[in-house]
Parts: C-alpha cells; structure tokens; sequence
C-alpha cells in the first residue's frame, strides 16, 4: 500500500477535484490487500462458501418465512463471523475495511439478507464502541459481541425522522445523579428483535449539544422491541421497532461526548458504508456468473443467446459496473485503513454507484433469464427485491448526492473571498439534522482559481492514457462549475438541487473513474492474467463516462429544470394524472 504523508491526512481527495486537483499520490499506485487478511480471506470466502452453498434451499425459505431461525444465527456465531472487525485482544479476528467488505461480498453472493445480519452488527450496530468507546466500555462489551453472545443494532432512524435526524423526539434527561432517563422509540432496526446492545440517540438538549449517544442493553426495564416488519426484500432479515419506555441508562453508558452524538452517528454511517459496497460486490459477481451460465447453456433460434449482441452488451456492461464499484469500494476501504480523517465524500460516493450498479445488474440478469427469471424457484426475482433498499438505508442517494455536492462546494466557497459571508453559514447545516456535513476547514486553491492543476503525471500505459486525459479535463470542469455555480447563486445554492445532483454525479464519474484507473494501471504492471479485458473496461468506462460528464455540465447552463418543477407543482396540486382517453 502507498504511504500518505501524516500531513495529508486531513485532505478528501474527493472534494480536491472540486479545486481542479487530482491526488495522484494518494490514488496512484493501487492499494494492495495486506498479506495478513489475504490469508485469512481464503479460508475465511472458502468457509462461508462451504455453509451457504449447502443452505440454498433454506435460506430461500428463510426469505419466505421472514426469519432466520435460533439455529443459523449460532452457526454465524460459531463461524465467528460477529467479530469479524472487532480487535484481536477482544476476541475478533481484526479484519481491516477492505478484508470485511470482502468477507461481506462473499456472503451477499450467497445471500443478502446473511450480510445484513453481521452487517448491521458490525458495520454501524457496534461501531460507535469502536470508534467512541473508553476502554471500560470495550472491555465490558466487545468480547461478548465478537462472539456473538451480543449481537448489535443502530437505532437512530424514527417515524418522520428519518434523513432529517435533527428531528428526533427520543428523549433522554439527565438525573441527579448521573443517570439518565431514556424514552421514545425507533422505528426500522436491523437486528431489532435480535439485538442485545443497542447504540441509541437521542435528544439530550444539553449545554453540551443537542444530541448524545447511549449504548443500551436489551435486557434493562422498559426496553422492548415490535414484531418482525414484513418487507419487500432482505425478509429473513431481523427489523422491528425498538421502544424505550423510561429506560435508566447509567452514565457509564453514554457513547463518546455528551451533546456530540450527530458526530458519533455520522462517523458510524461514513465508515460503515464499505460493507454496503462490499455487499453490493457480492452480489454483482454472483449475478454475472448466473448470466453467463443462463446466456451460455439457453437456446434460441438454434444457437445459445450468448450469440446475440444485445444479450453479451448487457453481461459487459455489468462487468464493467462490477468492476468499477469493486475498484472504487476497496479504494475508500484503504483509505479510512490508511488513517485518513476525512473519507465520508468517497464512502457516500461509493455507496452511490455501487448501490446503482447492483441494481441495474439484477435487472440484466433477470431479462437474460427471461420469463424463467419471473419464477420464484430461480434466485433472481429475490435479488432483486433484496438489492432495492441498497439505494436507501444508510442515506438515501438522493441525499447523499446533495452531501457531496455541498460538501465540495464548501471549500470552493470558502476561497472566494467575496462570498464567504454569504456562503459560510449554509454549509453549517446544509441538509438538517442527517449531519451529512463534517467539519472542514477550507483548503486554499493551488492557483487563484485552481484551475490546471488537474494532471496525472503517475506513469501510465499509454492504453489509458484516454481516460486520464478524461479526468483532467473534466477535473478543470467541475472546478470551473463550482465556481460558476456559487458566484450566481450565491447562498442560494442550498436550493439549488438539479444543480447540485449534476455537480456530485460529475463528481461520482470522476472518482470512479480515477479508481477504474489506478486499479488497471496496478493491474497491467502486475502482468494479471485478465489485465487486457480490465483495459476494455477502462475504455467502456471512459465512453460513458464522458458522455454522462459532457450532459451534465452543460445541464448546468441549459436544462429543463423550470419545466420539472412546474409540472411536478401542478401535477401535486391535483394530487394525480389528469388526463384519460376516455
């Protein structure tokens, strides 16, 4: 892996590119797995093959009972797959970001609903204590949840607090002496009915802050949990209501700072969002082997469909989103494993494209397999349901296109001099109460407007030296954009949401891309086998890429936004369509 200099630590090489920078030497060359988790993922993917594989029939039942029975929740624990990040010293096996994304892909190849359960536990169920946690605090709970003798859930989300998060009405009073008072409910939990230690929020409305975090037993009085929600997809999946009714929580149990818990919540959510993409791996490997085999062994027309060119545009198309979500997921896993303090941009960026891609990959697989594909014995009508929350929970991408957007446009905001009192306070709080916003101090321009300094001067094949010319060019454009965007707009900025969804998914391909090419480059030296095939990839990325670039920047001066929004006003106003042939 590539050293980063302790004094970059600080700098998101994503909103760089809103400066017209591109930080080759943090992208360039491609990080590698350390050698301790290599040898720990193959017999760690081979064991979970070896128990899933065998399980395909009961965990399709699963699905239709909604529940995965007492049983199979001890076979995860006695596979040790709850302590899966949790340190050494505690129990766990200490896997890094990357290693546990992996581990994640594995089992969501088999089943989604599998990687939910020691998902929710690990990546935001329990994290907080890993991340917040005083030493009392780990050593009373972390080697019981990395055996599994706890497992963890996350309870932020409530009824009509749901983004907006600011808006909770948990309620939790501090008492004379020391203990607090907890009281509200949670609405949506993973692992709600299974859980032991919940990690709670609340509002605290302290001198403090407004907001404090409580790590919660199950057991204690007053905690109770709802009935299994029957949902569309990831059904064997535990989700309940949690419920706190006057709940004594002891002051030992507080998690990290008083009044600081969006902090906690959203440092939880950022370095959670790896598994997410992890699993979203997973899934597109499984659905591209299911295609081949359906497009290869399925006749028509007296040859095998994998004949016909609009059949193999779908199987390449989802090899290239594979491999692109794959390449740009591992890269923000190295980066929050390198040390770096600022990653949330490239987690929300990466739970974007890969939660996307997965989808559309379900969607080809499904049409290749035709009406078959329809049935319910076939695995895909339940990938399908299982992948659609992916582009919800964890922030919805909508949201989190706007964090990346208003994220970037901060530090661009933050240098022109003559908007900074206008700017500054709108990027204080840019979507309420999600704390999508972390703290950024604004990093100055290289060059008074920050343009040119987007060049990839890393040694390249000249193969792919089209997509780096790609990336400077439209890193110089995004900078050029943000510019132009907060010199009209100004404060109103925060209003501006086509905009803003136009500016992040520039932002989202340039990423992406960037990862697409270190990765490949990394790939050529190493002399991979398929190092050709990953250069196809490339070029198809680049080609598209490019395209989806050119609109949007010029959506940004000519679109349709007016019309939208004058439709969407009329058609609310009605409540409905207004029209019918008859």
């Amino acid at each position: 892996m590539n050293t980063v200099a302790a004094q970059n630590l600080d700098e998101s090489i994503a909103k760089q590119l809103f400066f017209g920078h591109i930080a080759e030497e943090v992208l360039f060359p491609y990080p590698q797995i350390r050698e301790r988790d290599r040898e720990m993922l193959g017999a760690m993917t081979d064991a979970i093959d070896q128990f899933l594989a065998d399980k395909t029939a009961d965990l399709r039942q699963y699905d239709r009972d909604a529940e995965q029975p007492p049983e199979f929740i001890q076979a995860l624990r006695d596979m040790g797959l709850f302590g899966l990040i949790i340190p050494e010293e505690f129990g766990g096996l200490e896997l890094s970001n990357g290693a546990y994304a992996r581990v994640l892909g594995q089992t969501s190849s088999h089943d989604s609903s599998v990687s939910l359960t020691i998902g929710a536990h690990s990546s935001i169920g329990m994290k907080g204590l890993l991340l917040f946690g005083n030493d009392e605090q780990k050593q009373r709970y972390l080697p019981r949840l990395a055996s599994g003798e706890m497992i963890a859930a996350f309870c932020l989300t409530e009824a009509g607090a749901g983004s907006d998060a600011a808006a909770i009405r948990t309620t939790a009073h501090r008492n004379d002496d020391g203990s607090w008072t907890l009281s509200g409910e949670k609405i949506w939990i993973t692992n709600g009915g299974i859980a032991d230690f919940y990690t709670v929020f609340a509002r605290t409305d302290t001198a403090e802050g407004k907001v404090t975090a409580f790590i919660v037993e199950a057991g204690w009085d007053g905690v109770s949990h709802g009935p299994h929600e029957d949902k569309m997809g990831i059904r064997a999946s535990s989700t309940t209501t949690v419920a706190f009714n006057e709940v004594r929580v002891p002051a030992a149990n507080v998690l990290g700072p008083v009044g600081k818990g969006f902090k906690v919540a959203m440092n939880i959510l950022n370095s959670g969002r790896t598994g997410l993409g992890g699993g979203a791996v997973g899934g597109m490997r499984a659905l591209i082997r299911m295609a081949c085999a359906q497009a290869s062994e399925r006749k028509q027309f007296g040859q095998p469909i994998a004949e016909f060119g609009l059949v193999r545009e779908k199987i390449a198309q989802m090899t290239a989103d594979c491999f692109a979500a794959e390449s740009t997921v591992w890269m923000v896993a190295h980066l929050i494993d390198s040390g770096r303090t600022d990653y949330s941009v490239e987690a929300a960026m990466s739970k974007v494209f890969a939660s996307e891609a997965v989808q559309r990959s379900c969607y080809e697989a499904l049409q290749i397999a035709a009406g078959n594909g329809f049935m319910r014995e076939l695995p895909y009508e339940q990938m399908t349901r299982d992948t659609r929350i992916l582009s919800i929970f964890e922030g919805t991408n909508e949201i989190l296109r706007l964090y990346v957007a208003l994220n970037g446009l901060k530090g661009v905001g933050a240098t022109l001099s003559e908007l900074q009192s206008a700017v500054g306070g709108i990027f204080n709080d840019p979507i309420k109460g999600f704390g999508v916003l972390s703290d950024y101090a604004g990093r100055r321009m290289r060059e008074a407007t920050g343009y040119g300094t987007g060049r990839i001067r890393a040694p390249l094949d000249d193969a792919l030296r089209p997509l780096a010319r790609l990336c400077e060019k439209y890193t110089v454009e995004l900078s050029k954009a943000s510019d132009r965007l907060l010199r009209k707009h100004g404060k109103k900025i925060a209003d501006q949401q086509h905009a803003q969804k136009r500016v992040a998914d520039i932002a989202i391909d340039l990423f992406v891309g960037l990862c697409v090419l270190s990765r490949v480059e990394s790939l050529l030296q190493a002399k991979h086998p398929a190092a050709d095939d990953a250069v196809k990839i490339a070029r198809l990325f680049a080609r598209q890429a490019r395209r989806r670039m050119a609109r949007n920047v010029r959506g940004l001066e000519r679109n349709e936004d007016e019309i939208v929004e004058s439709l969407a006003a009329s058609v609310l106003e009605r409540g409905g369509y207004a029209w019918d042939v008859m």
